[in-house]
């Protein structure tokens, strides 16, 4: 027996699941269901070509770079296509922004524009691609703000707190598509056979016994002495908790998926050794506050060292932030470190 028929005694599609959500949420519109839905048809079109990417010669570069200086993958821009052109016509979005288009994408004149923002990574861990990695999409949802027009930049730099629903989908073994409305996580998984997503992982919630941390330690040099006393910190045994497992990927939506399930902190702080990027890597809109919203729905806590990932107000569309992410009290840890250590590092 599945998870989804454990769960309602019979299989349980997103669509299903989604509208009786709906039903549950007097306030919940159509128009964020079909959205929702929306999302998850992009997810079966981009998984497609991901199972196949080989046979279907869409491996390897395009030949160009995005605006923030990365090499795009045939892939990227495979995903950035579908993704676009499944939401440009529906009447549900005032604008997009996308982590691989400079400005944001507005709705064409000749369509209707509706209530809601769309923000994505379209293929998130991409550099993976040609080496059969698991790579992902991630997405969040705002409410327009402008009530004129057919959208703005102010519509897209919103805190992420104000995001209504955030998700992400995993192409690995099996393709994923985990999202929240702010009522729990929900995970689906797709079934090749029907072509569905079927509910698989209801009400995902963070473990009190987490096993890993997520990070490149090849940029330790280059970290703070905070940062640095916090790894050390996490790879001891301490009296609340067991020295962790260092395990990563190099892709964040697998990262951090392993760790929803499994229980630990991802992070990727800032460093000195690119002084282009004094920020980290990590984008606030893309990627950072839709795994943030995530994470909080589950029982966790993001912050970027110092704050709530989900209190910063975006300032640039691009905007850079260091991330760590996953049990409260791991990421609560690294807060409490880097105040310490790297205040006296300041003051010295």
């Amino acid at each position: 027996m599945t998870d989804a028929q454990s769960f309602t005694g019979k299989l349980v599609t997103i669509e299903r699941y989604i509208l009786e959500q709906q039903q549950s949420h007097p306030e919940a519109t159509g128009t964020l269901t079909n959205l929702l839905y929306d999302l998850a048809l992009a997810a079966k079109i981009i998984a497609s070509k991901t199972t196949r990417a080989g046979l279907a010669e869409i491996l390897g570069s395009a030949g160009e770079e995005n605006v923030q200086g990365e090499e795009v993958q045939k892939l990227d821009a495979f995903a950035q296509r579908t993704l676009y052109r499944l939401n440009d016509h529906t009447g549900r979005l005032a604008v997009m922004a996308s982590e691989e288009v400079e400005e944001i994408i507005p709705i064409p004149e000749r369509f209707p524009v509706g209530p809601y923002v769309l923000v994505f990574d379209p293929l998130d861990g991409s550099s993976n691609i040609d080496v059969n990695v698991s790579i992902g999409t991630i997405f969040g949802i705002y409410r327009c703000k402008t009530t004129a027009g057919r959208g703005a930049l102010e519509d897209v730099l919103q805190p992420g707190r104000n995001l209504v629903a955030a998700g992400y989908i995993l192409y690995g073994a099996s393709t994923m598509m985990v999202y929240s409305t702010g009522n729990g996580v929900h995970g689906f998984t797709l079934d090749p056979a029907i072509g569905e997503f079927l509910l698989s992982h209801p009400h995902i919630r963070l473990t009190d016994k987490p096993k890993y941390y997520s990070v490149n330690q090849g940029y330790q040099p280059y970290w703070t002495p905070g940062v640095q006393a916090y790894t050390e910190w996490l790879q001891r045994d301490t009296p609340e908790k067991k020295g962790l497992s260092l395990r990563y990927i190099g892709s964040l939506v697998a990262d951090f998926h392993r760790n929803l399930l499994a229980g630990g902190v991802f992070y990727y702080p800032a460093d000195r050794k690119d002084p282009k990027k004094p920020g980290g890597k990590l984008r606030l809109v893309y990627e950072a506050n839709p795994l943030a919203f995530l994470i909080e729905q589950a029982g966790g806590y993001a912050s970027d060292g110092t704050q709530a990932i989900l209190d910063i107000q975006p300032t640039k569309l691009h905007q850079r932030v260091p991330l760590f992410i996953g049990n409260r009290n791991l990421v609560e840890q690294a807060e409490a470190l880097i105040r310490t250590h790297d205040l006296i590092a300041t003051s010295a």
